[in-house]
């Protein structure tokens, strides 16, 4: 049976504070990274989304919960004023948690009053951003307090619902033929505006893997002396890993001369099998190389979607983010949501066990730097 619009609503909003049951206070105000948000400034924002994009605009006589909030929780919607910088936001032990969630319920009482009334279907557009930004806040939470448990000496358990399972032993190389393909969304459901307008595309023959590159695999290109070996990077990615002096994947630790990986579950031994994780492009890139394959383009991997198993990781592709051809920005604030980020990132395709279930579909853009890795991220080759 298909849920209601309230019923949609309540489900996000439960999920978003069920992520936060295993914390503990102390964890909520933590920044230890620049692209690391506080747990609690996500809780606030994605709150402070809905009273500033559907309440404010949509109840008659809303009354905003707290005047200071916009300041406090906008994150980059430069037509709302001014608001903290990204890397101040662990620097505000105020408002305390309570608040916060005295704020949640606050705008969760009025979102029920203005969901039980008959919702003009413009307005229900942006009911349907709403949902789907908080599901993306649902996922970048579980990236934030995987890097903020991850970097403390006693490598705290999160929970045990986030293990990749083991990719297949051997490859199969699934071939494409040549031609002109559609890419892009097509359906009634819901999309962001990236993903429009569907629109043709000509690829050439190419053969992609049906499964993810696994640590094993991963471990041989580190053993082999493929961080040392500048002919298989970018030169930008060459630059990035020797300023950071990286030899490794994220959270990838050598004890004893055994290699273990952190993740929410703990600290464990490396599993061979599982596919390798937290990679950036760059890394992603020279392991290609260093296997003479390539990475997807996003064409690439929308068009072969359909023949192989996705959904454990992130998969990094070879494209640049950019506009498909007549996309358009809607007017104001909403209209800054993907378009001003088509610049200077990288496409990531698929969806990871850390996504919201129902949120992933196989047109949807994904986008970071090429050197961010704290998201779950993984390789698929293409030959």
């Amino acid at each position: 049976m298909m849920m209601t619009l309230l019923q949609r609503y309540k489900t996000v909003r439960q999920r978003s504070e069920a992520l936060a049951v295993p914390l503990l206070t102390e964890d909520f105000s933590v920044q230890p990274a620049v692209f690391v948000s506080p747990p609690k400034w996500h809780l606030a924002h994605i709150t402070w989304f809905w009273e500033q994009f559907v309440l404010l605009p949509f109840l008659k006589g809303y009354k905003v919960y707290d005047e200071n909030f916009a300041y406090l929780f906008n994150s980059y919607y430069n037509n709302l004023g001014e608001r903290v910088l990204r890397p101040h936001r662990g620097n505000m032990t105020r408002p305390p948690l309570e608040a916060v969630m005295r704020y949640r319920a606050y705008i969760d009482l009025a979102m029920q009053v203005l969901l039980q009334q008959d919702i003009p279907v413009a307005t229900q557009s942006v009911i349907h951003v709403g949902l789907n930004h908080e599901e993306q806040h649902q996922e970048l939470f579980l990236y934030d307090v995987k890097y903020i448990l991850g970097l403390q000496p006693g490598f705290p358990v999160y929970g045990d619902g986030y293990i990749l399972p083991d990719e297949e032993q051997s490859t199969q190389w699934l071939p494409v033929a040549a031609g002109l393909y559609q890419l892009g969304y097509k359906g009634a459901g819901f999309c962001f505006d990236n993903e429009q307008n569907r629109h043709s595309v000509y690829l050439n023959d190419f053969e992609i893997a049906d499964r993810l590159v696994t640590n094993g695999e991963y471990l041989e290109f580190i053993s082999d002396g493929g961080y040392e070996n500048f002919n298989l990077w970018h030169d930008d990615g060459w630059h990035w890993k020797n300023k950071q002096q990286l030899r490794t994947p994220l959270y990838w630790h050598l004890v004893a001369g055994e290699w273990y990986e952190y993740d929410l579950h703990g600290l464990h031994k490396l599993n061979l099998q599982a596919p390798v994780n937290h990679i950036s492009l760059y890394e992603a890139h020279a392991y290609a190389a260093y296997r003479n394959r390539r990475l997807p383009t996003e064409a690439e991997w929308e068009i072969a979607s359909d023949h192989f198993r996705w959904g454990k990781l992130w998969e990094w592709t070879n494209s640049a983010y950019l506009p498909y051809p007549g996309f358009n920005t809607v007017p104001g604030a909403l209209g800054e949501y993907n378009g001003k980020f088509m610049i200077n990132t990288m496409v990531l395709r698929g969806a990871s066990i850390a996504t919201t279930p129902g949120h992933s579909r196989k047109t949807y853009r994904n986008f970071f730097y090429p050197d961010m890795r704290w998201q779950y991220s993984g390789i698929r080759l293409v030959r």
